[in-house]
């Protein structure tokens, strides 16, 4: 569970980076209310944190191969 938070954070992270490289606008300050509010701090730490912990996705071993069966 919380490696798919992580993930998310990422995500939305990874399109906020995207959309800063593409079109010079920044999603997170649009929506916080610029880069200096305390809200849009608070994003940038946790997306930051979630990278770091994400890492360790990198690392880990899967011993498990899940099947279709799986799934349902």
């Amino acid at each position: 569970m919380f490696d798919r938070l992580a993930l998310i954070f990422l995500i939305i992270g990874g399109l906020n980076w995207g959309s800063i490289g593409l079109f010079k606008f920044d999603i997170v300050a649009w929506i916080c209310g610029g880069q200096t509010a305390i809200i849009s701090r608070i994003i940038y730490t946790v997306v930051g944190l979630f990278a770091i912990w994400c890492i360790s996705l990198l690392f880990r071993e899967r011993n498990t191969v899940l099947g279709s069966d799986d799934y349902e």
